[in-house]
């Protein structure tokens, strides 16, 4: 490079100014490159549902939805969903609505859920019956609706495209109650009652067909009304017959109504086995003395311990459910924020609102939460994952009895006389 007496040659001016030129346009690309902060989306996402704070199933309904309402708090006070394609954060609110415990009011809610409040997403009411309602909706409106509360087999038969369930399938509900009969009781009997309901229906049929399988003699197998005010009937037809174990019921009104006509008619059997109720705080304040050695399955108990890959750990959930409720949880109140981890982390992983793809997203994912493993089948939306722990009833506090690999303590057989 010359350098005369007035400075850079020309051929040396124009080689510096391209230099300069280049260092600014790769400075440029950079600067572009570089993404950009994430913002808070102007509007909420907005999860619309119908839960039972009234009617048959308003106490289930009502722990559910405070399960919901806690991860709403969660989700939000931690910056609320990313979704990618945005590079936004949208803070969650739940638009819902008291369904009465009733199906008309359900197909109503979820109607307006779509049509008027424009809600992006659909969690199912609680209960079988009203969640398979809902899901007809849905799937008339091609929007995607987790399955929390509910899990008859029914649901997911009906080729249904945009429903994800976060419940073990109904029919393997009472497997293990007959497992733990099995262990004790050589050729042992059952008597089955149900309630009229696809929840029920689904758990006594799957009962059946494993006792069946398993060499247990099925001696009664007998459908109460939905809105039965006596078992009596029923009861005293199994009293009859003498069976080693009772299993079944339906919903928390009916089971304690079952528990307590039974004491008074005398009847004891080894085993009895219940369905929803026993899970419940409640149903240990209603029977007191009369729960003891009673067993119910349970998707989750606070006890159980697993390496969580999202949300937060057990004891932080119980926690700070008791701060913000004042009562404890039950597997409803577990499985209503497990099923919002599960939503945020479809969302997350399509990186879109849109509900197509949240569906085809929720076919690769395999978390676990502190209620557990949550991965579905993606041909049905059934949950695959999830396993079920058997509970009782000892001395006004329930216990994990089964598995015994994670059992809190051993089981109480035969369940004591009344």
């Amino acid at each position: 490079m010359k350098i005369g007496k007035t400075g850079l040659s020309k051929a040396a001016l124009v080689g510096v100014v391209a230099v300069v030129l280049v260092v600014g346009a790769v400075a440029a690309v950079l600067v572009l490159s570089q993404p950009s902060q994430p913002t808070v989306a102007e509007r909420p996402l907005t999860v619309g549902f119908s839960i039972s704070i009234s009617g048959d199933f308003s106490v289930p309904g009502k722990k559910q939805l405070e399960g919901i309402e806690l991860w709403k708090d969660y989700v939000n006070g931690r910056g609320g969903i990313f979704v990618k394609d945005e590079n936004k954060y949208y803070k969650v609110e739940l638009k819902y609505y008291d369904d009465k415990s009733s199906k008309d009011e359900v197909i109503r809610l979820y109607e307006k859920l779509i049509n008027e409040d424009k809600v992006d997403v659909l969690l199912s009411p609680y209960s079988s019956t009203l969640a398979l309602t809902a899901a007809g909706i849905s799937e008339k409106y091609g929007r995607l609706m987790i399955v929390v509360g509910a899990n008859s087999d029914t649901i997911f038969k009906q080729g249904y495209r945009y429903i994800v369930g976060t419940y073990t399938p109904a029919s393997k509900m009472l497997t293990q109650a007959i497992d733990v009969i099995l262990k004790h009781k050589q050729s042992p009997s059952v008597a089955i009652i149900y309630k009229d309901d696809a929840f029920a229906k689904s758990v006594a049929e799957g009962a059946k067909a494993y006792a069946e399988q398993k060499g247990v003699r099925v001696l009664a197998f007998e459908m109460y009304p939905r809105d039965a005010k006596d078992l009596s009937p029923i009861l005293t037809k199994i009293k009859g017959v003498q069976v080693d174990a009772i299993l079944g019921g339906g919903h928390y009104e009916d089971e304690v109504l079952l528990v307590r006509q039974a004491k008074e008619l005398g009847i004891n059997p080894e085993v009895m086995a219940l369905l929803v109720s026993p899970s419940l705080p409640a149903f240990y304040d209603a029977l007191k003395e009369a729960s003891q050695g009673i067993l119910a399955p349970s998707h989750w108990e606070p006890q159980l311990k697993y390496q969580i890959t999202i949300g937060p750990t057990a004891d932080e959930f119980l926690s700070s459910f008791r701060a913000k409720w004042g009562s404890d949880p039950s597997y409803h109140s577990a499985a209503g924020f497990a099923a919002g981890l599960y939503l945020q982390a479809a969302i997350e992983k399509a990186g879109t609102l849109k509900n197509d793809a949240l569906r085809k997203a929720f076919n690769d994912l395999d978390i676990v939460t502190f209620y557990g493993r949550l991965k579905i089948d993606p041909a049905t939306g059934n949950q695959v994952g999830h396993e079920l722990v058997l509970l009782q009833w000892q001395s006004g506090r329930k216990e994990v009895v089964w598995p015994e690999n994670v059992a809190t303590s051993r089981i109480i057989y035969p369940k004591p006389s009344w």
